[in-house]
């Protein structure tokens, strides 16, 4: 005789599975979304990032290139590899003899001239292998003239009054940005909206990427990323980087970390005013100064930081900023860090690291690169001695280990220290479960003496550039030379 027990737990079961196996593929989708957006994974807590421009990166100009310097970057501590677009570039209309990577030729392939995807897949599965993590630049805004999609799909792109398909518009002029290599998306189109998260979707699903980073995130309506996030989260946690700096973008948890391009350009300011670039400042276009194009010098200095800091508090409620003194778009259009910062990039470099947020460090610039890179040809990066490369290595190292700089809420709140000269000397704490960093940076042009005002400060630290350790207090007296700084910790 059957067990009563027994067969009512078999009933219960049998009727569980037929109940599942009549939900609608909607239905049983939300089971599966209870979570808050953004949705993380764990390692961005204390994560730095990194840009490769692929085509610059090596003689190759390919992943099998990027591939060959993968044990050196893990060994300086990166931990995100932000990869520019890898897509084939469109040849319709290109600038130039290779043209914009962000003139996307078809979302679902890779430009041959980085390889084929079997080749991608096998670097991404080496990134993986050595503890770090990938994300694809994607270009959601716009793609190239021969993208199977003007073909395919021509209402997917905005058009003009004559029925021809647009570059890109100023939303306030109605004239063209002059991205005239690339045609224009129409986001009233809903079916255009689907085929841009599906292609996504295959990335991160098929290919098995970490996230991305958005192109002119601000130029897409909000209602589309409302939309793209919840689907992409519900695959699993990623890791989204906003080209913009919007904060609905990060409050509404659609991305966890946007641009500090406001303090990127304070920062700029700051070293051109107070004397780190030396001799006439001028506008830079493609590494040739344009005549009679004086850029205006803003009167700044350390104080200005805080007003700015004060400024992004009350705006932001969740997520957190990159900072950066480079990037691609920096380098290649507004300069190198050494004709924008001039004395000043190293302090600068650490500043950024130490802030509330995320440090950026451009491809190259372990190596001291003063060059431009072309933005439309082949430009390779001369690599030299990695000069700066233990620099770096020394603040990626600082930021795993001590919780103090971890990012966002992982991380400790930055606390000004005065110093006496607050506004030639930016001075500050971040603390977190008992881990201590202390940092004092010299912006300015002449020597300073300090005495680090906070009750906060008590015990033994080391000084992570020189290893020394001392014992510190409140009141503490150093003396800081131009341009430099020190940072103590008490991990």
């Amino acid at each position: 005789m059957r067990c009563p027990s027994l067969f009512l737990l078999v009933l219960l079961l049998s009727s569980l599975w037929i109940f599942q196996a009549c939900q609608s593929p909607d239905e049983s989708k939300a089971t599966n979304a209870n979570y808050e957006r953004p949705r993380l994974p764990d390692w961005h807590k204390n994560a730095n990032i990194y840009e490769v421009n692929i085509r610059q990166y090596s003689p190759e100009g390919n992943f099998a290139g990027l591939e060959k310097q993968l044990d050196r970057l893990s060994k300086m501590g990166v931990d995100i590899l932000w990869l520019m677009p890898i897509h084939p570039v469109s040849k319709v209309k290109r600038k130039g003899g290779l043209g914009s990577p962000y003139a996307v030729g078809d979302y679902k392939d890779v430009n041959p001239d980085f390889g084929n995807m079997d080749d991608f897949r096998r670097l991404l599965n080496r990134i993986h292998e050595l503890g770090m993590y990938c994300i694809l630049d994607w270009v959601p805004n716009h793609s190239g003239w021969d993208n199977p999609w003007i073909s395919e799909h021509p209402d997917w792109y905005t058009k003009d009054s004559t029925g021809n398909i647009t570059d890109p518009l100023n939303p306030n002029t109605g004239q063209s940005w002059g991205w005239t290599d690339v045609a224009d998306f129409n986001y009233d189109n809903p079916d255009m909206r689907q085929g841009m998260i599906d292609a996504m979707k295959f990335w991160v699903e098929d290919v098995g990427i970490d996230g991305f980073r958005m192109d002119v995130a601000h130029s897409v309506p909000q209602s589309f990323w409302d939309t793209c996030t919840q689907q992409l989260y519900q695959i699993k946690p990623l890791f989204l980087l906003a080209e913009a700096e919007s904060p609905e973008l990060r409050n509404k948890g659609y991305f966890v970390m946007d641009y500090g391009w406001e303090m990127h350009h304070l920062l700029n300011d700051i070293a051109r005013a107070n004397g780190a670039v030396k001799g006439e400042t001028k506008k830079l276009e493609q590494g040739n100064v344009v005549e009679g194009d004086q850029e205006e010098v803003r009167q700044v200095n350390a104080l200005d930081i805080d007003q700015l800091l004060t400024h992004k508090d009350s705006l932001y409620q969740k997520g957190y900023a990159m900072h950066f003194t480079s990037n691609h778009d920096e380098n290649a259009w507004a300069g190198t860090v050494f004709q924008r910062m001039g004395d000043a990039h190293l302090a600068f470099a650490v500043l950024t690291a130490t802030f509330d947020g995320m440090p950026l460090i451009y491809g190259g610039m372990e190596s001291a690169m003063d060059k431009q890179l072309a933005f439309f040809e082949k430009d390779t990066i001369s690599w030299g001695e990695y000069s700066y490369e233990r620099f770096y290595r020394t603040l990626f190292e600082l930021k795993h280990r001590n919780q103090g700089l971890w990012n966002g809420e992982a991380g400790g709140p930055l606390t000004k220290i005065a110093t006496g000269a607050d506004d030639k000397v930016y001075a500050f704490m971040r603390e977190k479960n008992g881990d201590q960093v202390i940092v004092a940076i010299n912006l300015s042009g002449e020597k300073q003496n300090i005495r680090l005002q906070s009750d906060r400060i008590n015990g033994e630290y080391t000084e992570v550039f020189n290893n020394f350790k001392l014992q510190m207090i409140n009141g503490q007296e150093f003396q800081l030379e131009p341009w430099t700084y020190r940072v103590f910790s008490n991990k």
